[in-house]
């Protein structure tokens, strides 16, 4: 039952009181004649044991009052009734009160082309399940945000530096200069279907169906466009950028550098040792490769100048496959085996490339479209954004 501050108000009062009463009793029990004093004493210990108690009850109240005006407190039971209102939306089509649940759980309100966001809990389970599927997503950095767009500061260098005297003017510094990188953003949509009898059996888990089909279809679509995508109503993709052949300290930024192979669509083993040290040694320590199934397979041939192979199978549990001592990542997106193709990717990829989420996917419930099945229209905004053009490199299988 929620607590009210007149509550607490009353109850104080009360305290206040007895406590009136209890020194009037106890400058009795002082003043009275020994006679008296034991039948003062009785009182004013009683009193004292009242005092005790409504003490008690005064400082409990106040704690629950707290955690009810405090932000975010009695959040769970809101959270948990917009999870129950949004599930019985999906299976029944029923949205009574799930507005005003969404308002309360997600500071939103109802788009004016109709669906309900996911509660958090749900969203962040569909970003868990992608994160699983999408080999880019295993290996970038992932940032959450609340706006349509994401826009981060970088650090170009230019402050200047050098040594003195101890006694010696110290002359004026450079200026550092700072370039501000955007998240080419973008709508990914699903439409995962199930017919209204399975959604009315109580053993049919709606929320595990829903998760898993909208991240399956998520993934394949988004996982692409980081890797290749061009910017239009998607975001724009790794391979997407700018590349040159010029090294990290005369490229400009946001221009990657590729290594050729010297070789129109096909490369060795002397191609992939000198991806590894084109790559500055402070972006090494947490570099991977990445490239196609077949890719890897003509890599699990080669062998470097004293016979051994350039690959290794991860022979311990929980030890994986490493390619001249580095971790493989395997992304089928990745171009395959062909002239001029851009088909090994070598770096750190978490300082390489960011993937933008905003938070917040939602539902669109559709019965009419394809009878007798029911539509869930599912959308949510997604960027990437290249944000270290040095911390990558790729190997283009050129002349």
């Amino acid at each position: 039952m929620p607590v009210e501050l007149k509550d607490v108000q009353e109850v104080a009062e009360a305290l206040g009181k007895k406590f009136d009463e209890f020194k009037g009793a106890n400058d009795k029990r002082v003043d009275a004649l020994e006679a008296e004093k034991g039948k003062l004493s009785g009182q004013v210990e009683a009193l004292n044991g009242k005092l005790t108690e409504l003490d008690a009850l005064k400082s409990e109240l106040e704690k629950e009052l707290a955690g009810i005006k405090r932000p975010g407190g009695n959040a769970d039971k809101v959270v948990s009734e917009h999870k129950a209102a949004f599930m019985q939306f999906v299976r029944k089509g029923k949205d009574d009160g799930l507005g005003e649940l969404q308002a309360k759980a997600l500071q939103t309100t109802v788009e004016a082309d109709g669906g309900y966001a996911v509660p958090e809990e749900l969203d962040r389970a569909i970003l868990e399940l992608l994160r699983d599927k999408s080999p880019m997503r295993q290996v970038c950095s992932q940032i959450t945000v609340s706006t349509p767009d994401y826009k981060k500061l970088v650090n170009l260098g230019g402050a200047g530096s050098g040594w003195v005297g101890e006694t010696a003017e110290r002359p004026a510094t450079g200026t550092p200069a700072l370039a501000q990188i955007a998240a080419v953003m973008g709508e990914i949509y699903a439409n995962p279907q199930a017919t209204q009898t399975s959604l009315d059996d109580m053993f049919f888990d709606a929320e595990a169906w829903l998760n898993a089909e909208v991240a399956r279809e998520f993934s394949e679509q988004e996982g692409l466009a980081f890797l290749t995508g061009n910017g239009t109503n998607k975001p724009k993709g790794l391979l997407a950028y700018t590349m040159a052949l010029t090294a990290d300290d005369v490229r400009a930024f946001g221009t990657i550098q590729n290594v050729k192979s010297g070789t129109a669509g096909d490369f060795d083993a002397d191609d992939l040792v000198k991806l590894v040290y084109t790559l500055r040694k402070g972006h090494r320590a947490g570099a991977t490769w990445m490239l196609p199934n077949m890719t890897l397979f003509k890599i699990r041939t080669m062998k470097d100048l004293e016979g051994n192979h350039i690959w290794r199978p991860g022979i311990e549990a929980g030890q994986p496959s490493s390619l001249l001592g580095y971790g493989v990542t395997e992304n089928e997106d990745m171009p395959a085996i062909a002239a001029d193709a851009n088909a090994v990717l070598f770096g750190d990829f978490r300082r390489a490339y960011t993937i933008v989420d905003r938070i917040g996917t939602r539902v669109l419930r559709d019965p009419y479209t394809n009878k007798p099945n029911v539509g869930f229209y599912t959308t949510k905004r997604v960027g990437g954004m290249l944000t270290d053009s040095n911390a990558v490199k790729v190997l283009t299988l050129s002349a």
